[in-house]
């Protein structure tokens, strides 16, 4: 095994694919406090506490429960890493499911999938990685 890249921040991203954008977003914000981050368009809402990323997409489709988990996400402190952990993973026999790149609001990150075949996104998230706390 090649070596390990520097150490993600942990699981600080989540995605989930929803029936009622709205209702979501008001559930989210009104009871749990979370603010919105940033509104690329009138079907995705990225809602964060400071310390993490909550994304609802519009689902394309009735899905059971009316919620699908998308992917989760790694955070990097560093958008140097981002690359590093895009070989080590590929390296290393993860499924890459969409190769890195820049991202319209300054992250950087890859998706790969896990043996169950859930989507991983290694992502370096410019306002997260400024709130966290250093390397031990």
């Amino acid at each position: 095994m090649r070596q390990r890249p520097p150490a993600h921040a942990g699981l600080r991203h989540v995605a989930l694919f929803v029936q009622d954008l709205e209702a979501c977003e008001r559930f989210y914000v009104d009871l749990l406090g979370l603010h919105v981050e940033w509104r690329p368009d009138e079907d995705n809402v990225y809602l964060s506490s400071g310390q993490d990323n909550l994304a609802l997409h519009r689902a394309p489709g009735p899905a059971p429960g009316g919620a699908v988990l998308d992917h989760i996400g790694f955070l990097l402190r560093r958008i140097e890493d981002v690359d590093p952990w895009h070989v080590f993973m590929r390296d290393n026999g993860a499924p890459i499911a969409a190769v890195p790149r820049t991202h319209r609001d300054g992250a950087r990150s890859f998706y790969c999938l896990d043996p169950a075949g859930n989507r991983v996104q290694i992502i370096f998230h410019p306002p997260l990685a400024g709130a966290l706390r250093p390397l031990r």
